[in-house]
């Protein structure tokens, strides 16, 4: 339970559109030809109260707040604090757990066998930074943009961590994990990504990210980057 790095943010954090077609995302390139991030002063915000929750989720329609929702994401701050299962919960059409099983599953039964449902007791807290998800529409989709500017993650510097806890056998343990996109330059071999100087980064999640460092309770550090586990060097 301790280690729940199949926690796919990346597509997890996917709640927000008020359109069924998705405008292009704008590419800019230096004058080298490498795609640097690209600013637009047309951006729609949260404060505005048009960007609003998607057809699937539970809140559809409704616009974001600025603060924490009741799952626990606050896109203005790019945070999320609660249950582990409200990650998921709200995309798939729940409404958030608030801790009593049994009443839960009485109004809501067919959550019982979605896969993440057993680690609604597990506490996460997430951040990230505007690469990973901004907390603004700047492409006109309306959506907060994801690696805005970039055609991918890679070379977009973007980072999310994750710090879970939990209870397992009467004892509570606890668990945190830094992420972070690869850079242009870095190469993908057997499971690992790798700078240009040939160093180890980390190793691959979610195809385009690598793990920097993970740190277990009772067990301390069990990887850290070669290359560093700062977000400032990518």
């Amino acid at each position: 339970m301790k280690k729940l790095t199949i926690v796919s943010m990346v597509f997890t954090l996917m709640l927000v559109v008020t359109a069924s077609v998705q405008a292009a995302k704008p590419v800019q390139t230096d004058s080298q030809g490498v795609e640097v991030s690209w600013q637009s002063t047309a951006c729609t915000t949260i404060q505005e109260g048009v960007l609003v929750y998607s057809v699937s989720h539970y809140l559809a329609g409704q616009p974001l707040p600025l603060g924490f929702d009741d799952y626990g994401y606050n896109y203005q701050a790019h945070m999320f604090n609660g249950s582990y299962a409200n990650t998921y919960l709200g995309g798939e059409g729940f409404p958030p757990y608030t801790g009593d099983t049994a009443a839960y599953l009485a109004d809501h039964p067919t959550a019982a066998a979605k896969w993440y449902w057993p680690y609604r007791d597990v506490d996460l807290m997430m951040k990230w930074d505007d690469m990973w998800l901004a907390n603004t529409d700047c492409d006109g989709d309306g959506k907060l943009d994801r690696h805005f500017g970039y055609s991918s993650y890679v070379g977009s510097s973007a980072w999310l961590t994750n710090h879970m806890s939990g209870v397992d056998d009467g004892a509570t343990w606890t668990y945190f994990t830094k992420i972070v996109a690869a850079p242009s330059d870095a190469v993908k071999t057997a499971g690992f990504w790798y700078g240009a100087d040939g160093v180890e980064i980390g190793p691959e999640i979610w195809t385009d990210f690598t793990v920097l460092q993970e740190v277990e309770s009772g067990a301390g550090a069990t990887y850290v980057s070669p290359s560093g586990p700062g977000f400032g060097q990518y």
